[in-house]
């Protein structure tokens, strides 16, 4: 397999800046201090997954999208693969475990997608995509461990850096960014080869974070507890993410569920965006002082995909 680039990224920005408009950057002060932020929570299907769905799919042959793609996803890449595939006429089939959240699979479902379903405790959804993907000759699409994927959610520091630098504050300096699979990540590091990374995950999910501590790939601790972070439930991370963020001496930090509630609601009060838990991670390390406030600083509020339930018990003060 091919290694992610920064021209790849290029070329990924210019792709998706002809179909899609770029999401804003909003401002606040925090400690004194003005923030960036990146609401990739408002992109058409609630997260930057289409980014990188756009990038792949179109990267395919006639023949390729003939035959179609197979995913697997909790919901935000099945979204982003479902909406590129409609624009592109192809058929799309999503393998997704049956306690994602609701929303994300009638989103997903909306789109034109197919959905299979699995047990997320006792059957692989990697290996249930690839059965499916050759029985039908379709092309898998990964959520993160693929080049093209990387490539195009890079697109989104290239954007950034462009908006960042026409309001007068230059280029990000240190972005914040939530990671799963790592694949935003390390496609933020290529569009932006100056900036200090920093990666956010949930508690007990922070794989990458230990991984870039080790020098080598660690996977997630044994019964890992659970989340309100479904989009972050990664239990190991790719090669071609590690080396990328590795290189760039990324660094990464843990966060628990009430700092990510507090987050969500903290982006509801002070931007007025609704960001998902697993797109809040990131807000959440920067409130905490986990990753300390500085000029120049890019924080990106990945998804808003929320469980209107659980989002209204979060922003009541309760637990979801």
């Amino acid at each position: 397999m091919r290694q992610p680039t920064r021209a790849g990224v290029r070329d990924a920005a210019a792709k998706v800046a002809a179909i899609l408009a770029a999401t804003p950057i909003f401002y606040a002060e925090i400690n004194g201090i003005h923030v960036a932020f990146k609401a990739e929570c408002l992109q058409p299907v609630g997260a930057f997954k289409v980014r990188g769905a756009w990038h792949r799919l179109t990267a395919l042959s006639e023949d390729a999208r003939r035959r179609g793609v197979v995913a697997f996803s909790s919901g935000n890449h099945a979204q982003g693969i479902a909406w590129a595939a409609r624009r592109l006429g192809m058929a799309a089939t999503v393998v997704m475990p049956g306690d994602a959240p609701a929303a994300k699979r009638e989103a997903t479902l909306a789109l034109g997608a197919e959905v299979v379903t699995y047990d997320r405790a006792t059957e692989s959804r990697e290996a249930i995509a690839a059965r499916l993907a050759e029985a039908r000759g379709a092309t898998l699409v990964p959520s993160f461990d693929d080049p093209w994927v990387i490539e195009g959610q890079g697109s989104a520091g290239i954007e950034a850096a462009a908006q960042m630098t026409a309001a007068g504050l230059g280029a990000p300096r240190h972005v914040v960014v939530p990671c799963g699979g790592g694949g935003l990540a390390a496609g933020m590091a290529l569009a932006l080869p100056d900036a200090r990374m920093t990666v956010v995950e949930p508690e007990g999910w922070d794989d990458m974070r230990r991984s870039l501590e080790a020098s080598w790939i660690e996977p997630v601790v044994a019964n890992p507890p659970r989340t309100a972070c479904d989009a972050l439930q990664t239990t190991l991370v790719s090669p071609l993410t590690f080396d990328v963020l590795s290189r760039r001496d990324a660094t990464g930090v843990a966060v628990s569920e009430p700092d990510v509630r507090e987050a969500q609601r903290w982006a509801a009060a002070h931007l007025r965006l609704v960001v998902e838990p697993g797109g809040a991670v990131a807000l959440a390390a920067v409130l905490t002082g986990r990753v300390p406030v500085e000029p120049g600083m890019l924080v990106v509020l990945s998804g808003g995909n929320v469980d209107m339930a659980a989002y209204a018990r979060v922003l009541a003060g309760e637990a979801a």
